[in-house]
């Protein structure tokens, strides 16, 4: 019943604020023999006289004065709330869930991110670390990170960042002793660190290109991981090859903890793509986010 009368109860309060149908009717852009209809109605449906009538003054009745001082300050709690909803309609605010790799967290979205919420202490981040190709909307995330070749023609794309390289890497004491290989092949004669992709439950195939010439091929090794941060500290402690992206390897490689093979044949992945529903409505912290993480090359 209070739900289907919210408009008699604003009313009321009105009326006994302002101990007038007249100046309460022209608040609520109502006549005033509407308005004293509506309040006669939530009178007999409660079984109380609410207001004391004379023709010259309205004023609340004990009962009256008891509904007041329990409803009215609910609905100015209620119209506050409203307000400030709609003095900061355009303030980025509110949770945003991202699925992503390591990788992709670390390099891209981790740095530009950092600014923009130092900026707006009112957007919340959640991040996921995720190798499977996980169905965001089912995941319940606003958005995921995968290369742009990875993502869903019915997504929206936004490019994130560059093109970036793949370099096979081993530190210097895996490669005492040991011949450096010079092609794809080569590597069935080497200790690999595997990746195991969730989504297919397979060994990611380490692939290679050189001019025109592409070669996709299975390794082997000790170790397996699910992540391309434990395949390059196994690397480092030389426990084999590790196929990783390029700018994880740099500073180990200038530093001599890490020496590069096969360069010749390291290929070119498509950059990291922020991907999301064409049907989502973006919320202004979401709009923020997205601008934060464009690629301006």
């Amino acid at each position: 019943m209070l739900r289907e009368n919210f408009g008699d109860l604003i009313g009321f309060v009105t009326v006994a604020r302002e101990r007038s149908f007249t100046r309460a009717a022209a608040q609520l852009g109502v006549s005033p023999s509407a308005l004293s209809h509506a309040i006669r109605g939530l009178e007999a449906r409660l079984g109380v006289r609410l207001l004391n009538r004379t023709t010259r003054s309205v004023s609340a009745s004990e009962a009256g004065e008891r509904l007041l001082l329990t409803i009215a300050p609910r609905f100015e709690e209620i119209e506050g709330e409203l307000a400030r909803l709609r003095e900061t309609k355009d303030k980025p605010s509110g949770t945003i869930r991202i699925n992503a790799i390591d990788y992709a967290v670390d390099t891209i979205l981790w740095p530009k991110l950092t600014p923009l919420l130092r900026s707006y202490p009112d957007i919340h981040v959640e991040i996921t670390i995720d190798y499977a190709l996980t169905d965001i909307v089912a995941g319940r995330f606003d958005a995921g990170v995968r290369s742009g070749s990875q993502v869903a023609k019915d997504m929206i794309a936004v490019r994130i960042g560059p093109n970036f390289r793949f370099a096979v890497v081993g530190s210097p004491a895996y490669f005492e002793g040991r011949k450096p290989p010079k092609t794809p092949a080569d590597l069935a004669d080497h200790v690999c660190i595997n990746l195991r992709l969730p989504t297919y439950g397979g060994l990611y195939a380490w692939e290679f290109e050189r001019g025109r010439r592409e070669e996709r091929l299975r390794v082997g090794g000790q170790l397996t991981f699910n992540t391309t941060a434990r395949m390059l500290t196994a690397a480092l402690d030389g426990f084999g090859l590790a196929y990783v992206p390029e700018d994880l390897t740099a500073q180990h490689i200038a530093e001599g903890r890490l020496k590069p093979a096969l360069e010749a044949w390291w290929p070119t992945a498509e950059g990291y793509h922020l991907y999301y529903p064409s049907r989502r409505q973006a919320s202004p912290a979401f709009a923020a986010v997205v601008e934060a993480l464009r690629h301006r090359p």
